[in-house]
């Protein structure tokens, strides 16, 4: 059989195994690299990937070729972490931070979640899709193909229906996925603080409105301190097991409270940040198979020096993914390269655990493994290429985006780091 594009004489193809489930433990520093490769596509999917030569028969006077030598590419990127839709910005925060304000004081006085709660019942659709879809562009130029987005800046339904209206709408416009998550119990409303048990219950009544409007396909929390409590979260978390959704909460960023035992306990598909996780909780984690999504930018950003302990969660045998966190607060970027990279840089995880991580390990924790994430036959052609000589050198070279194209469904969607349509 004949392909349609053949992308021929790359140094290196980074092809993960797909083992049917999340790579676990030692198992994400093991992969497959191809050199002077080939990836063959054919009506949008993988036809093959090989070494050498492309075999005749996959060529036909109709087949494109494009000779890619020197240059390194693996499956499209995924971001399994983000919170896109919001109004305003928070660059007023800035230098608080810098003056060590900490996250938390900062929300008690009304600012960080609270603030762009307030920017973002304020924004009409228009004004959202438009800034989503620009952080989104930034995104694509990176190399991300699919992207998780999380709305939790209405905390009430108006608001919060709004934001995964958008993420609906740019899914279906932009030659992106996106995997919608239900978070509006990102932050207690001022209106509720004295009776938080009452906006959880609040929130468990938005479920079947999101379900029937389909809306969102996860629902997520945040456990912290200051914010809801490993009982609240857990309440919320089994509701919606129930009513049928797919479940992930923000536990352990900055103080141990109990998430990550509750998202043992549930069984969440992940658990977001775990900067402060105990080793006992990484057990339970690991031997509860819930994926830990890391943030080492969000770390970076807010200028501290605890990194998820990503060496002890692989010892362990935990999965593990790296994603941006992009929000206006805690980490105001779109560029899931520097995530990785920091990943290697303080996190010591090697280049090939940081690519399984972005690529088959995130496409479990969105539920999309069976069509994305690995060069296997018959998946989506989801590929991103890298101005460099080797997968090394593009962690190496930090913070300079080195995604030269990018691939959809086996459609250009970037070349020279610009967005085209083919």
């Amino acid at each position: 059989m004949a392909a349609d594009r053949i992308l021929y004489h790359l140094n290196e193809v980074f092809s993960p195994k797909d083992k049917g489930r999340p790579l676990r433990g030692e198992e994400m520093n093991q992969t497959t690299i191809l050199k002077d490769a080939y990836i063959a596509i054919k009506d949008g999917k993988i036809l093959k990937v090989g070494e050498g030569d492309v075999p005749a028969e996959l060529i036909d006077e109709y087949t494109v070729m494009e000779d890619l030598t020197g240059k390194v590419a693996t499956p499209g990127l995924i971001d399994c972490h983000t919170h896109l839709v919001y109004g305003g910005s928070r660059e007023h925060e800035f230098s608080k931070k810098l003056n060590g304000m900490s996250y938390l004081d900062i929300l008690a006085e009304g600012g960080g979640i609270l603030s762009t709660q307030k920017a973002t019942r304020e924004a009409d659709f228009d004004t959202l899709y438009d800034k989503t879809k620009n952080l989104l562009e930034h995104m694509m130029v990176h190399g991300v193909t699919t992207v998780e987005a999380k709305s939790g800046y209405g905390l009430y339904w108006d608001t919060e229906k709004r934001q995964m209206e958008v993420v609906k709408a740019l899914d279906k416009d932009l030659p992106v996925d996106l995997i919608s998550t239900f978070m509006a119990a990102h932050a207690i409303p001022e209106e509720n603080k004295d009776n938080p048990d009452d906006f959880i219950d609040e929130v468990i009544g938005m479920l079947p409105q999101v379900k029937a409007e389909n809306l969102a396909e996860f629902v997520d929390i945040f456990c912290e301190k200051g914010v809801f409590t490993a009982k609240q979260s857990e309440k919320l978390l089994r509701a919606a097991k129930d009513m049928g959704f797919k479940t992930r909460i923000h536990a352990d960023e900055i103080e141990s409270i109990g998430g990550s035992k509750v998202a043992a306990e549930v069984g969440t598909v992940s658990a977001e940040h775990l900067m402060m996780i105990t080793d006992e909780d990484i057990k339970g984690l690991a031997e509860a198979h819930v994926i830990g999504n890391l943030l080492p930018a969000t770390t970076f950003s807010l200028i501290e020096d605890t990194y998820a302990p990503a060496r002890k969660m692989l010892d362990a045998g935990m999965a593990i993914t790296l994603t941006t966190d992009s929000n206006p607060g805690s980490c105001p970027t779109a560029n899931l390269q520097f995530a990785m990279q920091l990943g290697c840089l303080y996190m010591r995880l090697t280049p090939v655990e940081v690519y399984n991580a972005v690529t088959i390990n995130a496409a479990y924790s969105v539920d999309r493994a069976k069509t994305i994430g690995s060069f296997d036959e018959g998946k989506r052609a989801d590929i991103t290429v890298f101005d460099a000589k080797n997968l090394d050198y593009t962690m190496y070279f930090f913070a300079t985006n080195l995604a030269s194209r990018v691939y959809k469904d086996g459609k250009l969607i970037v070349e020279n780091r610009q967005i085209v349509t083919e």
